[in-house]
């Protein structure tokens, strides 16, 4: 998991301009990276959500799936039914930390053209989404 956030900040610290703690909306749906592409999307167009939380077997956050993602590979030429959110995620992140301030993690959403960000804990849970504004 690539972690935004790369340096330990105490609990207790305060950072100037917020945390993304105090900025992420909630996580929103919730789905597992065994799910086909066509599922995603009509879940995706019934929560009338841009982006879902992709999760392993476990319910640990393994990434983020966007709709122009997921159109993008139901309408290239290898497309199949058979293909899996997990086949077009990666795993690895980009992920944040609660503690991340709000500063570097729009940061990260701007130098990788991303219009959102998982915000996932030490333990893996996803408690939250950062979009960018």
């Amino acid at each position: 998991m690539t972690l935004v956030q790369m340096q330990f900040r105490p609990a207790s610290a305060h950072p100037v301009h917020g945390t993304v703690a105090d900025t992420m909306d909630a996580a929103g749906p919730q789905v597992w990276e065994d799910m086909t592409v066509e599922v995603a999307l009509c879940i995706m167009a019934a929560a009338r959500t841009e982006h879902l939380v992709v999760c392993d077997e476990d319910g640990l956050c393994v990434g983020l799936v966007t709709r122009a993602r997921l159109t993008s590979v139901r309408d290239s030429s290898g497309y199949t039914d058979r293909i899996r959110l997990r086949d077009i995620t990666d795993g690895s992140g980009p992920f944040a930390l609660p503690l991340t301030t709000r500063d570097e993690a729009e940061r990260a959403l701007r130098c990788r053209r991303i219009g959102a960000l998982p915000v996932a804990d030490e333990h893996g849970n996803a408690p939250g989404v950062l979009a960018s504004r």
